[in-house]
């Protein structure tokens, strides 16, 4: 079993670091343009939290869904769920680019930008929210593609708008002199070319599944179940969106430079996750279709492996992050203070690590399985239960210490 989710997990795997390099070369990029500019990326990230959110939502309902109809030989139930969970979700990115972009200032401020970050992040999120259909949209057609055991196909699209965005950063940032306003172009239009590159599987009969207007229901029950089992993924996104606004907010007292520090080590440390949500989403496809099947002790076996495998290439990772943690930071931005605080969010992420690969597969695994209740009430944890009253508490009596070491406790505590 071992060997079959790492088969699988393999592109998915190079499929999330692709996106989580991209995300560090933009933050590198979008640095250069000083400490406030910085500090956008970490507001900015609340919000596409929030699109990550809803794709993950239709994703993972649709995905989970379509894996265990397909263990059942259902073909064409599971192709009405992969058109309904990806033209649903296309209105609601329209919906939610016109919202964006009548709310942008309050928006922004609600985020947790401060007055000198505020025209960076707003630049930067303006073309961010126009390219929403897209973002959200990618998001569902990749996980579709993982859950029929074709992620392959899905790391060519994000593969692709990965490169784009790596390309266009740097020529639209400083060749056009668009600053922020470049990184948020270049996003949106990667992640156009990207989703047209996802499609063409779907288009080309390569998969199982079609995604077809003419297949397209609004049928509340199939639109109900697809939220239900992507829900857990909502909550876990929305709450990683809410615990970025109030970490800026906290940090924010102690000026932009704690809060570019942060947005930076959140970066890092997606990077480090990436690495574990990439091997469980080559276990979801090997867990959901032997549950369709009923074979239980496959997936149990599965899971172990899963759990083993993360675990081990989590610390070899974790020890070289940790002896080069003020060299990575500076890679990002030169300003002292930022490589302080930094250096010292980025060790205290580090030893928490081993308590990542348990936490984050038992909640993938209880969804995939159809436990969208057990599933929600663990990614309310982490990011919600633990970490909001840890944040209060520690912010006011250990200061910005306190801040930096909030994440890391929380991921122990929600571990136990």
């Amino acid at each position: 079993m071992g060997r079959l989710v790492l088969e699988l997990a393999i592109p998915t795997v190079i499929s999330m670091l692709l996106t989580a390099v991209y995300n560090l070369v933009d933050t590198s990029f979008v640095g250069r343009l000083g400490t406030s500019a910085s500090g956008a990326v970490g507001i900015v990230y609340g919000y596409m939290a929030i699109l990550q959110a809803i794709g993950f939502m239709f994703g993972q309902g649709s995905g989970s869904t379509i894996s265990i109809l397909l263990g059942k030989k259902k073909t064409d139930d599971a192709s009405r769920f992969a058109s309904t969970g990806f033209f649903t979700t296309a209105m609601v990115g329209l919906m939610i680019t016109i919202i964006s972009l009548i709310l942008m200032n309050p928006l922004l401020k609600l985020l947790g930008s401060t007055p000198t970050i505020f025209p960076f992040a707003r630049d930067y999120c303006f073309y961010i929210a126009i390219g929403a259909p897209f973002i959200i949209a990618s998001f569902v057609l990749s996980i579709i593609l993982r859950y029929e055991g074709m992620a392959f196909y899905g790391l060519i699209g994000m593969g692709i708008g990965c490169f784009l965005n790596m390309i266009g950063d740097p020529v639209l940032i400083f060749g056009f002199g668009l600053g922020t306003a470049g990184a948020g172009m270049s996003t949106a239009f990667s992640q156009m070319v990207g989703l047209a590159v996802l499609l063409i599987p779907f288009v080309r009969g390569k998969t199982q599944t079609r995604i077809n207007p003419i297949r397209f229901t609004l049928d509340i029950k199939e639109i109900g179940r697809i939220i239900s089992v992507g829900f857990p993924s909502l909550v876990r996104q929305m709450l990683s969106s809410l615990s970025t606004i109030f970490l800026n907010h906290a940090s924010g007292v102690y000026g932009d430079s704690a809060i570019a520090a942060m947005a930076i080590t959140g970066r890092v440390a997606m990077f480090l996750y990436s690495i574990v949500i990439g091997i469980g989403q080559g276990n979801d496809p090997v867990c959901t279709f032997n549950y369709g099947a009923g074979k239980y002790d496959r997936v149990r076996k599965a899971f172990r492996d899963t759990v083993i495998i993360s675990t081990i290439l989590l610390l070899v990772v974790g020890v070289i992050v940790f002896a080069l943690s003020s060299q990575i930071i500076a890679i990002f931005q030169n300003d002292p203070e930022v490589l302080k605080i930094g250096t010292n969010a980025l060790r205290f992420t580090v030893f928490s690590l081993v308590f990542i690969p348990f936490t984050i597969n038992s909640t993938m695994i209880q969804q995939s399985t159809g436990h969208s209740l057990i599933a929600t009430f663990l990614s309310l944890l982490r990011s919600g239960i633990i970490f909001l009253p840890l944040l209060a508490i520690l912010s006011h009596t250990m200061g910005l210490v306190g801040i930096e070491m909030t994440q890391p406790l929380a991921d122990v505590i929600t571990a136990c």
